[in-house]
């Protein structure tokens, strides 16, 4: 490996272009934030070092049997975060980029593309969440802060117009990218003197010089000085260079052990490109239902798991050539048992909001896939049973957190178990072996009680709930406040006759948690809106068999006149009704909590 003649940085980014840069398939993907491309940018016009690079050169010849990629110009965190694949022809040589991606992705960006990310106050899906911004320097003044001295930023000509015109005389924004078109300082010259930003009557004498010192050192920076200094890797071994990018990248933006995983993966399948496809499937997967955040990390974890490679920690000799080949061959399976765990538990109700830890689906698409079941699990009869069991597991696991912290050592019982009990997945026995562990999958009494004050909005409010409601997957489903939120007042509750202030702080203490809430379709949620409980539902169910037939299906206490004033018993009625429902839906006995209060009663007796 040589240290070879540095370029300047307006070369690298003609190389870009060219494809005489190129990105291998063992790189991650660009991440770095705009904050993070400022401050480079800042660091070269301050004449800072930046670091030396890393490039491996690529034969002509040898270029088919790797994959490579080019280097990304316009970001877009939605719609454009990856790569596209290098179209390589001809006989020309080219140079991989083992280390320095980040920073040459950001150069090309700044220099020729743009960066869109999502602003707070639209919704994802809309277009305008993502404006397209390029990157300027201000040529009237330095940064505010201590952080930078030049004030580079990412801005759209909206953001522009909206600074130029609260400050006219601060600003003077100069798309960066237009240095590498000038020629020479009488570019800049001409330049600055059409912009009169030489002109003392216009603007201050410290403006003037900023301006006449600052666009000369941005010429020099990135057209003049060789700053872009590498070594050159010539070995063509792929394992050579695979323990190489390893070794350099792990310092930085760390490379995780899944972006190696899927590297890997990438240059060892033969019939797939392992980036595509799994990126792909991430994305697809995510959009099912109302939407999911399942990571690469976790496929490729599922990946090692679904194919019962002996050891599935993340670790470098776990990515040999044969486990990805088996990866590779059983990938089809892998990701059909992966979709339909998703798309079931789409239908149970669960979303990225409650789905609170993924790892979760992982011992659900292994029982598909060691089952050989399909479609079937979604909606045939044959599969009642298993729904209903795989339902009640994920919510015990959920609720106990039993996937919290680093789940690796339970993935091989797991595997084990659902092994030993083909046909059926198997609740009991799983509960059975993990009873008194720390990932126990038992309830008992005290924990459920605890539940119980549970509060709206929880990811636990809708698990403890959809334990109890046999929902109609077809419909979208709401936590909604029974007695609406609206009416728990100080103020609202002394206007409804409530004066007793115990009793006041009852309501308070009542109205959001479980006692008080039920899951109810989108449109009847929106329906009832903020309406009195009591004329809502007497409105909505005006025959007799109609309205008890609902309070039974909600666990509302039938004799109560469901008026605002009798929420206290209202609330200890209808929580101590979903407390037996979900105690005899836990298998919880109460004879352990009774054995101890009557030894403590004969203990009480003796003393006296």
């Amino acid at each position: 490996m040589a240290y070879e003649k540095p370029i300047t940085v307006k070369e690298a980014i003609h190389s870009i272009q060219n494809q005489d840069f190129i990105l291998p398939s063992i790189q991650r993907e660009f991440v770095w934030t705009t904050d993070q491309i400022e401050i480079l940018f800042d660091s070269i016009l301050r004449d800072y070092p930046i670091s030396t690079f890393l490039f491996w050169k690529v034969r002509s010849e040898n270029q088919s049997k790797f994959k490579f990629y080019r280097f990304l110009p316009l970001y877009h965190e939605r719609d454009k975060r990856h790569n596209d694949l290098a179209e390589l022809s001809g006989d020309k040589d080219r140079m991989a980029i083992l280390d320095g991606q980040q920073r040459l992705t950001s150069l090309y960006i700044g220099l020729c593309g743009s960066y869109s990310k999502k602003l707070s106050n639209y919704r994802r899906s809309s277009d305008h969440a993502f404006p397209e911004k390029q990157l300027y320097i201000n040529l009237l003044g330095n940064a505010e802060g201590n952080e930078k001295e030049y004030e580079f930023k990412f801005l759209s000509k909206t953001d522009i117009g909206y600074l130029e015109e609260r400050n006219p005389n601060k600003f003077h924004w100069f798309q960066v990218g237009k240095i590498l078109k000038f020629n020479d300082l009488t570019d800049i010259l001409n330049y600055l003197t059409e912009q009169s930003l030489t002109d003392t009557s216009l603007r201050s004498i410290e403006q003037v010089k900023f301006a006449s010192s600052t666009l000369p050192a941005l010429y020099q920076s990135f057209n003049t000085k060789e700053l872009i200094n590498f070594y050159l890797e010539k070995s063509e071994e792929l394992d050579k260079v695979l323990h190489i990018f390893i070794r350099v990248n792990s310092g930085g933006t760390k490379l995780s052990y899944s972006d190696l995983l899927l590297s890997i993966a990438t240059a060892q399948w033969h019939k797939r490109d392992a980036r595509d496809v799994i990126h792909k499937f991430v994305d697809q997967i995510n959009s099912i239902g109302t939407g999911f955040n399942i990571s690469k990390d976790l496929v490729l974890k599922a990946c090692l798991v679904l194919t019962d490679i002996k050891d599935i920690k993340f670790k470098v000799d776990n990515f040999s050539s044969s486990n990805m080949a088996k990866i590779e061959s059983d990938w089809d399976d892998i990701a059909k048992a992966i979709n339909l765990t998703i798309q079931l538990i789409s239908h149970f109700g669960f979303s990225e909001k409650t789905l609170t830890a993924n790892n979760a689906i992982i011992p659900i698409a292994y029982f598909l896939k060691k089952n050989s079941i399909g479609e079937e699990i979604l909606h045939s009869t044959s599969q009642t049973e298993n729904r209903k069991l795989i339902k009640e597991w994920l919510i015990r696991s959920l609720l106990k957190r039993v996937f919290g912290g680093t789940p690796d050592n339970l993935y091989p019982v797991y595997r084990s178990i659902i092994s030993d009990n083909i046909g059926i997945f198997p609740l009991l026995q799983l509960i059975q072996y993990y009873k008194r562990s720390n990932k126990s999958l038992s309830f008992d009494e005290e924990t459920i009680n605890h539940l119980m004050n549970t509060q709206y909005g929880s990811a636990f409010a809708f698990m403890l709930l959809s334990l109890i409601y046999s929902l109609n997957h077809n419909y979208t489903f709401h936590q909604d406040h029974i007695h609406p939120k609206k009416y728990f007042t100080e103020k609202k509750l002394s206007e409804n006759g409530i004066d007793n202030p115990i009793i006041r702080v009852k309501f308070l203490d009542g109205f959001n948690r479980i006692g008080n809430l039920q899951l109810i379709q989108e449109t009847e949620n929106l329906e009832k809106n903020a309406t009195p409980f009591k004329n809502w539902v007497e409105a909505k169910y005006t025959n007799a068999d109609e309205l008890n037939n609902y309070k039974n299906i909600h666990a509302i206490p039938i004799d109560n006149d469901l008026k605002l004033n009798s929420f206290d018993s209202f609330y200890e009625d209808r929580k101590g009704s979903i407390k037996d429902k979900l105690m005899k839906i836990l298998n919880v006995s109460k004879d352990t909590a009774e054995i101890q209060i009557v030894e403590q009663d004969l203990v009480e007796l003796e003393e006296l």
